[in-house]
Parts: C-alpha cells; structure tokens; sequence
C-alpha cells in the first residue's frame, strides 16, 4: 500500500483557492486525491469548487474526492463513547441526560476530528483545508500533550494495581478507579499514537499561504518558529494576489513603485526562509490556472526534514554541553527556557513545548542559553554530584 502524502494547507483567507488547486493538480496528475475541509466554517471553499461539501466524501472529478469535517456528528461519537460509562454517575445524582438533538460541539472537537481523519486516509494525496496557522500549530502538538497528561495522571504501571482491587476496597480510604478508567487509558493512547504517528510521518508538511499585500513576512517568522518548536518545517510558502510581471513597467508611477516594492520584499523573504516561495497572481481566475502558475507539470514541493538538534560536547574547551534547537524565526523576546526536572519547558510567544532532556544533560545543571541564527543554544554544566567521576 502506498504511503499517503498528507499536505496541511494553512494561511489567510487565500488557503481555500491554494488547497484546492494543490488537490486538482493531484489528481490530475494521476494520483487518488481527497480534499478534506477541516476549518472552513464560512464554507469558503464550497464557493471556490462551486458545490457544497457534505461529511460524507463525494466525487468531484476523476481521481477527486471532497468533504468537510462535521463537528456536530464528531462531537456526538465522541460523547457517545463515554456516555455509557458516565450513565450510573448520573442516574446517582437524578441527572438528565441530554438528547443527541441538544448536543452542540464544544470548542476544540474539530481540532480532534482533524487528529482522527489524519490516519484514516488511504488515498495517495489527501490535502487538508487546516485551521489558521496559531490554531494548527496548536492541533500538531495536542497528541503529544495529551499523551504526556495521560503518563502523568493515570500511569501505565498503576494498572498493575487492578488485581489489587478487591483488597485494597477492603481497606478503608483506598480509593481505587475503576477499571473502565484504564480501559479507556489504553484506547487513548491507541488513538494518540495513530494521529502523532500521521503528524510526524515522512510524506505530511505543511504549506502555508499569506496575501502579498498583507506585510506577512514577520508573521511568517513567527509560525516557522513556532512550527519548529514541535518538530515541523513548512515545505513551501504561497504568496498570493501577486502584480502582474509588467507592473514594475507600468508608466503609472504610483503603480510601477508599488510592484518594485513588492518585488524587494519577494527577494527578503526568499533569502530568509530555506523552503520554496510559489507566488499566484491576479490574474488567475480559475482553479486550473492557480495550479498550473503554482506547481506546472511537477509534483509541487516535497516534504523538507525537520533540522536537527544536536547536543555539541565542549568538556574539553570550556566544560560545558551546548544543546543546539534550531529554531528559524524566532524572536529573543518572544522566549521563555524552565528548567523542570529531566525535562526543558521551552515557550515561544503563544507556544510552548515540554521537551525531555538527553541522558547526559539530565546530569547537568543550565548554564545559560543564547539565541543566534535561528538556534537557541541552552548551555548545560555538569553537576559534581551526578556526574560520572573520572
């Protein structure tokens, strides 16, 4: 079975146009393509295919499937899993249940839909109409936060203790959970391993996609800064609303100082970000045209591999271990470093990652940290009293 390439198209209000051209040139180059609408709540990109997407995928054209996330039917299976546990609880205390017509999708249900779908799909390419960058960032990092909560809050070593349970309610003030509390633990994990599984496989990316006109250059810092953070690095930037190549010719002074403008800024971002600047102007009208002045007759971008974070070893020169997170984009001030046992709380900005030392640094204590480049250097000196003698 082929491995399926997931493209997470995230951005302004041009996302819609990009991720449906990005899913036509898919399947029009021969590969099954699904189009999922994650977080359109406007149903902007019904008006761009010009049909209505339903929950359940339908054809659009061949090797072209559509369809929209249904937060309602999502939120509904989701309590319906736990609803039957939760059942005696109620009934004890004299309360009602609610009715499937009175349910409505609390905030965060579509970010655990999209988490579902993820590693559902089987087609060749399914390309996702993702929230806004803050809120998909935030979506990637959910199943690790959550499977962190689950190992602090609820151990897997303490369902050992199950088979202690007739004992132990003989003893008063031992309060023990139930067991459908570890049941539910081991099919949570399940589920969080399959979406973190989809997230950080080889052929998923994010591209992202900002207005010319819009100034979005520091903006785009922050979210590759904030998409590295948790592991990620978008495989293209799309700039869309682009002048025409003639502008900076115009004999309208106002307009050829605008495109040159636009055109010094085009050269800026393309020197500071190391993925591709795909750029679609005004003049593409239509789906066809935004694809073939996007990706040609090629694949489009492939996925770009995370950079690595090394742990450089400077015993020898200056007695330390420096722990290199690149982390492209981000801003001094926007940064926050805690030491928390083995692990590092790295914050940046709205963002923040628990991140689990390296065996060696776990022996150290922080020395100090300094951002250069794009990569934060955290500085560690080993501690006397755990360090390795000789």
């Amino acid at each position: 079975m082929t491995a399926t390439r997931t493209i997470l198209v995230s951005g302004d209000t041009g996302a819609p146009l990009v991720a449906a051209a990005t899913a036509l040139h898919a399947a029009r180059r021969g590969r099954r393509t699904w189009l999922l609408a994650a977080d359109d709540p406007h149903r902007a990109l019904d008006a761009v295919l010009g049909t209505r997407l339903e929950p359940e995928p339908a054809h659009y054209e061949p090797g072209l499937t559509v369809s929209r996330i249904d937060e309602q039917a999502a939120f509904r299976h989701a309590l319906g899993e736990v609803a039957g546990r939760l059942k005696p609880a109620l009934d004890l205390l004299g309360a009602e249940q609610l009715d499937p017509e009175e349910l409505t999708a609390l905030p965060g249900i579509a970010r655990l839909a999209l988490l579902r779908a993820l590693p559902a799909a089987d087609q060749d390419v399914l390309v996702v109409l993702a929230p806004p960058p803050a809120e998909l960032i935030a979506t990637l990092a959910l199943p690790e936060q959550l499977a962190r909560y689950l190992d602090r809050l609820l151990p897997e070593q303490r369902q050992a203790a199950r088979a202690l349970r007739p004992l132990l309610a003989g003893l008063a003030g031992v309060p023990m959970p139930a067991d459908w509390l570890y049941e539910g633990r081991a099919k949570a994990v399940g589920v969080l391993a399959e979406s973190r599984a989809a997230i950080t496989d080889p052929g998923t990316s994010v591209r992202l996609v900002a207005a010319v006109d819009g100034h979005p250059f520091q903006e785009l810092c922050r979210i590759r800064a904030g998409l590295a953070l948790h592991g990620h690095r978008p495989d293209a930037v799309v700039l869309h609303g682009a002048l025409p190549a003639g502008a900076a010719d115009s004999p309208d002074p106002w307009l050829a100082a605008l495109a040159r403008r636009r055109g010094e800024e085009l050269v800026a971002l393309t020197a500071v970000t190391d993925a591709p600047v795909l750029v679609t102007g005004l003049a593409e009208a239509t789906l066809e045209a935004v694809a073939e002045r996007l990706y040609g007759d090629g694949p489009g971008p492939e996925r770009l591999d995370p950079a690595p974070w090394p742990v450089e070893d400077r015993l020898a020169e200056d007695g330390l271990l420096v722990w290199h997170l690149a982390l492209p984009g981000a801003d001094r001030a926007d940064l926050d470093l805690v030491r928390r046992g083995d692990d590092l709380v790295v914050g940046l900005g709205a963002h923040r990652r628990v991140l689990t030392l390296p065996s060696a640094l776990r022996r150290c204590t922080v020395a100090g940290a300094g951002l250069h480049d794009g990569v934060l250097a955290v500085r560690f000196a080993p501690d006397p009293a755990l360090w390795p003698r000789g």
